[in-house]
């Protein structure tokens, strides 16, 4: 038999490390239909029966402020779970349980997973599992993910669940009016023969939730009906009122089965998470702090991954294509198939793959702040910074996850509530420096700036950054204006990384980068390569191919900014497809001209320190790869926005890029 259990659970209550705890390497991650939510599936292997867990986005509640509330709640509705597992932080029952009491509404089979209940120990806050389960009608294990404690007993309860019938909706009274008004709505709503539990579609409709009401609004029998029209009219009169009451008792009835079942300490416990938040969240330390971590973690990736690692991996890749070499000559291979793996697989991809240990490490060191409870600070610290800029410190998590891809980082935006803040989010989450902008930094710090590694790449992150919040603040006095939502977030509890975690999502990020080397950048690289030895009979690589010509064609515009040859120029549009192309591509071109000479070598000849700062400048803030255009596309619903992104990007990289050589020269620098 096969079953499926939801995993629902506010944010940093631990839901992603049960999740992970439970499934293993057991994972597979996709978007849900239609959507660019992430959907994350794991299976559970129990004796003869086999669980599917779907990890559903982290939510406060099932209401339809974002796409991510939406995708949760119609799962449990439409997608009928078996029973949902609701992750419950035990250092804060009282509001986890808002969310459960939306899931009981509901009529979901539900089992809680108390969660971090040694955390609760340490903070002298004691919970009555028993008598809550009790209170709730439903099953409440005690558990430690991170720890693998209660796992078993965990999965235990929710079989047991899956085998009972359902004892039925949990209703709550909202006071006389209300009730009233629920029941004369429900003796509609079970005519309209609509696929939700009419009572619940009955308090959707008067907490004023949109999705709910478009639902209504498109059932044909309901509106045709006079009675109803009349009633609905009063449901818009004296929405904002019902909305309030229906959420205030909710929080009662919370009240009410936590009274003597949560017992707290009389003054609050100090705990090391208060301490040091004294320090990393101060009003004027707080921001230096960051940026001092920050740039620590650059020269720790420059003195870990380039120095004891870096050569050994392009020692290893140059081993590796003398071998590839000899193999291939030895086999009587003909002369394109030797030319394509030398310069084309070794020169190109190859180029790329040089990077890996630093890319390796900037994930470890950026996995260790996120699961250790840091990274959450950074928005709490640049809270100030993004309002000056009409944002709210909510909008710089997105730009964090832009850091690793900007593809995730697009799509973290829809946890914003304000369509202006998404829409600004999504229009400079570009300017972060992705994890696939990274090799063309480093091949340019390796051949000019060796000695300032570390600097030199945190420099770049940074004015990503600043631009980033520049066309913020403009937007937002421009294409849209609006005042600013407030920012509530909360903070987690600072943790020691779990291994297991960091080197999953470690393992994430440079698998992705893996599977671009492997398929999108082998594509360009063989498409350009070809370009580069057609037609026959005129030097491969040289300007008289197709790709040379093209790169003519293209150079000039970069003439102002220091690098108007036509290698570089094929290579910045070879970053349309992906950045990680760049490289690959100056590889390529660059290591049939000089014969297979080291691209830094050939870099270090071929620009001065001048034009390979602005050159990084000119990838760093560009257009942005066809993935994240497509999922700006898909974020804003209009192709409108990303061709937009796609031109006033490439705008302001190039004025950048020209500013930065042009004054550089005015003061002499070469």
């Amino acid at each position: 038999m096969s079953y499926t259990i939801a995993l629902v659970g506010n944010p940093n209550s631990g839901k992603t490390t049960l999740f992970n705890a439970l499934t293993g390497s057991n994972q597979h991650v996709g978007n849900w239909p239609g959507v660019t939510v992430e959907r994350k599936e794991g299976q559970v292997q129990r004796g003869n029966q086999l669980y599917t867990i779907v990890d559903l986005p982290g939510t406060y509640s099932l209401g339809a402020l974002s796409e991510d509330e939406v995708v949760a709640r119609e799962f449990i509705l439409t997608g009928h779970p078996d029973v949902v597992i609701n992750v419950v932080d035990a250092t804060n029952v009282e509001r986890n349980l808002y969310l459960t009491t939306q899931l009981l509404e509901m009529g979901a089979k539900v089992v809680v997973a108390l969660n971090m209940v040694d955390e609760a120990e340490d903070r002298q806050i004691s919970v009555d599992e028993k008598a809550l389960a009790q209170r709730l009608g439903a099953p409440v294990v005690p558990t430690v993910a991170s720890r693998r404690k209660g796992l078993d007993q965990l999965m235990q309860a929710a079989a047991d669940v899956i085998e009972r019938p359902l004892n039925g909706v949990v209703r709550l009274s909202y006071g006389e009016s209300i009730d009233a008004k629920l029941a004369e709505l429900q003796e509609f709503l079970v005519k309209g023969d609509l696929t939700y539990p009419p009572g619940w579609l009955g308090v959707k409709l008067l907490e004023g939730d949109t999705y709910v009401r478009k639902i209504v609004r498109e059932n044909a029998s309901l509106q045709s009906s006079e009675e109803f029209g009349r009633l609905w009219d009063e449901i818009a009169a004296q929405e904002d009122d019902w909305q309030l009451e229906i959420v205030d008792r909710r929080y009662q009835f919370v009240s009410a089965i936590t009274k003597d079942v949560v017992q707290r300490p009389g003054t609050a416990v100090q705990t090391a998470t208060d301490q040091l938040d004294r320090v990393l969240t101060h009003r004027y330390l707080g921001l230096p702090i960051f940026a001092a971590i920050m740039f620590v973690v650059f020269q720790l990736t420059f003195a870990v991954g380039q120095d004891l690692l870096g050569d050994l991996m392009a020692t290893g890749m140059g081993a590796f294509g003398s071998i590839l070499e000899r193999v291939l000559v030895n086999a009587g291979a003909p002369d394109w198939l030797i030319g394509f793996a030398g310069s084309g697989i070794i020169g190109g991809v190859g180029a790329v793959l040089e990077f890996i240990p630093l890319i390796v490490i900037l994930y470890l060191l950026m996995g260790l702040l996120e699961d250790s409870g840091y990274m959450a600070r950074a928005a709490y610290v640049m809270d100030n910074i993004m309002r000056a800029v009409g944002l709210q410190g909510k909008t710089f998590v997105s730009m964090i996850v832009g850091f690793g891809c900007n593809v995730p980082g697009v799509m973290a935006t829809r946890t914003l509530e304000s369509r202006k803040d998404r829409m600004i989010a999504v229009l400079i989450n570009p300017f972060m420096s992705c994890g696939a902008k990274i090799p063309i930094y480093l091949v340019f710090i390796a051949a000019f700036f060796p000695s300032y590694g570390g600097l030199v790449l945190f420099s770049v992150y940074v004015l990503g950054i600043l631009i980033a919040f520049l066309m913020g603040k403009v937007f937002s006095k421009t294409l849209f204006k609006g005042e600013t939502s407030h920012f509530i977030m909360e903070l987690p509890p600072y943790r020691l990384p779990t291994v297991g975690n960091v080197l999953r999502n470690m393992w994430d990020n440079v698998s992705g980068f893996l599977a671009r080397a492997g398929t999108t950048i082998f594509a360009v690289v063989s498409l350009l390569w070809v370009l580069a030895v057609l037609p026959g009979g005129v030097e491969p690589y040289g300007p008289e191919s197709i790709l040379g010509r093209i790169g003519l064609v293209i150079a000039p515009i970069f003439g102002p900014a220091g690098f108007g040859n036509w290698q570089a120029a094929v290579g910045l549009f070879s970053g349309i497809a992906a950045k990680e192309a760049v490289v690959a591509t100056l590889g390529m071109v660059y290591a049939g001209v000089e014969g297979g000479a080291e691209l830094v070598g050939v870099i270090r000849e071929v620009f001065t320190p001048l034009s390979a700062a602005s050159f990084m400048v000119m990838t760093l803030l560009y257009t942005p790869c066809a993935a994240t255009l497509g999922t700006i596309r898909k974020e804003t619903g209009s192709a409108k926005w990303a061709l937009f992104s796609a031109l006033y990007t490439f705008a302001i990289a190039w004025v950048m890029a020209v500013l930065i050589f042009q004054i550089g020269r005015l003061f002499g620098l070469s």
